[in-house]
């Protein structure tokens, strides 16, 4: 599993980042509607068009660089070097915890526009996570089997 472990967990982790990104990039606003609903998308799309042109671009931006993670995930699922499975692995699962600290710390204060999203939102990044965890932990178990 090791190797091809690595690659199926790259390629599935970016064509994640890809979508995502993608969604982010282009239909931003039917995101937030689809995820949030009418009413509260519609706060989080600004009050005046200058705030609103503001989100979108920043929402552009955020997917653009989701995009590039995403490309890049699916160039890292070719190298073939286990020890740098191993390391990519491991700085992958300090990433996610960092961003489920941030969502928890910085992003709930957000909740009477978000709701629970953040919520929703560190289940996932803890799951992403834990792909990784189970990904190091086989690859250890292989090594010293």
């Amino acid at each position: 599993m090791g190797s091809s472990g690595f690659f199926l967990l790259c390629i599935l982790h970016s064509m994640v980042a890809l979508t995502s990104g993608a969604l982010m990039m282009f239909y931003s606003n039917e995101v937030f509607i689809f995820s949030h609903g009418r009413e509260r998308a519609s706060k989080l799309f600004g009050s005046t068009p200058h705030d609103q042109l503001i989100i979108q671009t920043s929402d552009s931006f955020s997917g653009l660089l989701l995009f590039a993670i995403g490309f890049f995930l699916f160039m890292v699922a070719f190298v073939k070097d286990r020890e740098f499975h191993n390391f990519f692995a491991k700085g992958c699962v300090l990433l996610h915890i960092a961003m489920a600290v941030w969502r928890i710390y910085f992003e709930r204060k957000l909740e009477e526009d978000l709701g629970h999203d953040w919520l929703r939102l560190v289940v996932a990044d803890i799951a992403l996570g834990l792909s990784w965890v189970f990904f190091l932990v086989y690859s250890w178990r292989e090594k010293y089997d």
